[in-house]
């Protein structure tokens, strides 16, 4: 399907991310505005794979909220902020309310579509895992991550994490005890063709932390690795 809301209130930036992304073979559906949004993916029951969504909009409901009213319908949604470079504050509250990632602009359309690529690679696979029926589970210490339906428990708490998460989370349910460098989690999660900064890697360990430590600020489990990345520990 490949089906991708954009949110840009302002009209030409909005023709040119979808004019590009339909060059590169994905349906669109626009919205002016964050409210028209919501109405949208409503309307639509929430059958989008990506939402590409501009920080600053006017109304009640800007970027940010958006995104977080989409996280909140939807763990499984691929998120995509576009943000000015003076926007940094925003763009690490919009990684942490659960964007995939963000694109500064102004950005050049194949950076725009390698970004929209790689988050529609991570939740077409999801959804083919779910589809399939993959039943295979990796077990840490209490923590359970099931690969069919892209979920993790503690004991029998259920943990909910976004696609990004998930990710890291099997990256290191695959290493446990190993340092991880920042560049090397960077690769595996959001590909080796990302161009964005290794802080992305940063915010989503925080994020992380305040769904599996029992004390985010003193982690036992994701360990930082200083100068170096992350660990693992059980």
């Amino acid at each position: 399907m490949k089906k991708i809301l954009v949110v840009e209130d302002e009209q030409n930036i909005r023709e040119f991310v979808v004019i590009n992304l339909e060059r590169a073979g994905y349906q669109t559906v626009e919205a002016e505005n964050g409210e028209q949004a919501l109405e949208l993916y409503q309307s639509a029951q929430g059958d989008f794979d990506v939402a590409v969504l501009d920080i600053m909009m006017p109304g009640a409901y800007d970027g940010l909220a958006v995104c977080k009213e989409l996280r909140r319908q939807n763990s499984s949604i691929g998120i995509i902020l576009l943000s000015a470079r003076t926007q940094e504050m925003d763009k690490v509250s919009g990684l942490m309310m659960g964007a995939d990632d963000y694109v500064t602009k102004p950005f050049s359309p194949s950076e725009l579509v390698a970004r929209v690529d790689a988050v529609y690679r991570r939740v077409a696979l999801a959804a083919r895992n779910r589809e399939n029926n993959v039943v295979d589970e990796l077990r840490s210490g209490d923590f359970t991550l099931n690969l069919r339906n892209r979920s993790l428990k503690k004991g029998d708490k259920p943990i909910e994490l976004t696609q990004v998460e998930f990710q890291i989370m099997e990256y290191f349910f695959s290493n446990p005890g190993v340092a991880l460098p920042r560049g090397d989690i960077l690769k595996h999660v959001w590909g080796g063709g990302y161009v964005g900064e290794e802080k992305i890697v940063d915010v989503n360990i925080r994020r992380l932390r305040m769904k599996v430590e029992e004390q985010p600020s003193a982690p036992a489990h994701i360990v930082t690795v200083w100068g170096l990345g992350y660990r693992w520990e059980v």
